[in-house]
């Protein structure tokens, strides 16, 4: 029983990086570079996401935004004017707390791809399901508010492993929470060591400009052949 059970994530997991490869066909074709951005519910990826995709320096950015339900984060990033794309997995897919291959591919034809040069993927907030799950993307990038603690990434490593950028955000809070700042990037590179990470503040803007940087590096990055 326990080894069915493993074969059925196996192939579950097989099959949604054969679509995956698939997605990533699709991107490339166009010439559009895909960040897969993750994050716990509240981290703040969409203030982040306000506050950095307002001017990217000639790079053309669009947004798969990922809940379960609603359209509240997608209708705060419409003041941006860039194309936004409300993916929610209650419909048809079951309320899954995470978006996985076959959702985007779902998704893509609502993309305008051809003028797009950055693809940022907000995936539903969750700190579990979303690292397990490759959806087409060159890079991931995750968002870990000093509100959470300095433990997590020991409680939920996979996360902070699977992850090119861990971007540390509401450092404003700082002199208000019981966060140690010095415990947990020791905590970080112990489970990815070396991965480029970043302070930000969201909410002043502290560090935002970096972050930006760092979406137009990825938007001018030719995408690698799969």
């Amino acid at each position: 029983m326990h080894r069915t059970k493993v074969r059925v994530v196996e192939d579950a997991l097989d099959a949604n990086n054969t679509i995956a490869r698939a997605n990533r066909d699709d991107f490339d074709r166009e010439s559009v570079a895909v960040v897969n951005l993750m994050s716990a519910p509240g981290a703040g990826k969409t203030t982040l996401l306000e506050r950095a995709l307002g001017s990217l320096d000639g790079v053309r950015a669009g947004v798969l935004e990922g809940d379960v339900q609603g359209s509240l984060d997608a209708d705060r990033l419409s003041h941006l004017h860039l194309p936004v794309v409300q993916l929610n997995t209650d419909s048809g897919f079951g309320g899954e707390c995470h978006l996985d291959a076959n959702m985007v591919r779902s998704a893509i034809s609502a993309l305008p791809l051809s003028d797009l040069d950055l693809l940022v993927i907000e995936n539903v907030g969750n700190l579990v399901c979303p690292a397990e799950f490759r959806v087409g993307e060159d890079t991931r990038a995750m968002i870990a508010s000093v509100a959470e603690g300095e433990d997590k990434p020991l409680k939920y490593p996979l996360m902070f492993r699977a992850c090119e950028l861990v971007v540390v955000n509401k450092i404003d809070l700082l002199p208000h929470v019981d966060f140690d700042l010095d415990r947990f990037m020791y905590h970080l590179d112990a489970v990815n060591p070396g991965v480029e990470r970043m302070l930000v503040s969201a909410r002043t803007g502290e560090g935002v400009e970096e972050f930006r940087d760092w979406l137009v590096r990825a938007g001018r990055r030719t995408p690698a052949p799969v």
